[in-house]
């Protein structure tokens, strides 16, 4: 039975550039909110929108009916989950836990085991849109574990996103996130080498943005990182450390299934001299930069020039 959003009080940890606009949808959506991170001053403009601070993840999973984390890395969620005060030993029996994070598919199932040992319902919800889609509450959500856990949370779940899909059993969806990372990985590259094209060619590249993001070649990444890479706006909807992340673990998941993925190695090979050039707390429009003029230069320099530098 779906939840009752005025009888249910949701956990949120970990109010990042994505977190804190879901957080506060939450408020919104009419949920009495209970936030914790690492960094208070993160969980600000949440607390300001009505939720209530507590001081330590244990006292967020005692209150909780739900508890949601949006964190950083498979270490955090390890942590913040399976440590001696973490979500696990302190949310009471009969409680949701929603991992939001990207993470493993192995440590989801992990989660979900030890979940199931205390009689706590865990989801794998990772999601995809960016800070815009966190803002605008338009988040893909694709969720692993079992399917009436994902019905009973589902209203907290249409409160952040619009496209939510249940994927299949514990780790199905971190797979599904792991295929849609894949995906714009590529496509990072594409948009990149197309807008650098057009530049070279003496082109406006507005004017051919306006061309080509309605037609087969239209993507989110085109449409929405186009017009930043253009404008030099590098500043995170998703940090390149993150993505970094997320094709670590893309990789080592397809290694695992004897899988030979050479698009994403290519995509990690050019954002990892994106990261040891400065960018790795930029957003991952910020790939960009291996194509941009140098100042005062009358043509871009090549691609191997940059990553040989």
């Amino acid at each position: 039975m779906p939840l009752d959003p005025s009888r249910t009080v949701v956990g949120f940890i970990g109010t990042g550039v994505m977190g804190r606009s879901m957080a506060r949808n939450l408020v919104g959506a009419g949920y009495r909110v209970l936030v914790y991170t690492r960094t208070p001053a993160k969980a600000a403009p949440v607390l300001e929108a009505g939720a209530e601070w507590r001081d330590a993840v244990a006292d967020v999973a005692r209150e909780s009916d739900v508890v949601i984390t949006m964190v950083g890395y498979p270490a955090d969620v390890e942590e913040v989950y399976l440590g001696e005060r973490g979500i696990l030993a302190s949310a009471r029996p009969g409680a949701y836990v929603v991992d939001m994070t990207t993470s493993k598919p192995s440590l989801a199932r992990r989660i979900y085991e030890e979940a199931a040992g205390k009689g706590i319902r865990a989801l794998d919800a990772p999601v995809s849109g960016g800070d815009v889609g966190a803002r605008e509450a338009r988040l893909s959500i694709m969720v692993g574990g079992d399917e009436d856990a994902f019905e009973a949370v589902r209203p907290v779940l249409e409160a952040l996103g619009k496209n939510i899909v249940y994927q299949g059993p514990a780790g199905a969806g971190q797979h599904t996130k792991m295929a849609n990372q894949i995906a714009i990985a590529s496509g990072m590259i594409g948009v990149c080498e197309a807008l650098a094209y057009a530049r070279r060619a003496g082109l406006d590249p507005w004017r051919v943005l306006q061309s080509i993001e309605t037609g087969a070649a239209a993507s989110w990444s085109l449409s929405n990182y186009g017009p930043r890479m253009l404008r030099g706006d590098f500043e995170p909807g998703f940090y390149v450390k993150h993505f970094l992340k997320d094709m670590g673990i893309a990789l080592e998941a397809a290694e695992e299934m004897d899988l030979d993925l050479p698009g994403l190695e290519l995509a990690r090979m050019l954002y990892d001299e994106v990261a040891e050039i400065g960018f790795a707390e930029k957003g991952t429009q910020s790939l960009f930069v291996l194509w941009e003029e140098d100042e005062g230069d009358d043509a871009a320099p090549d691609l191997v020039q940059l990553t040989r530098r």
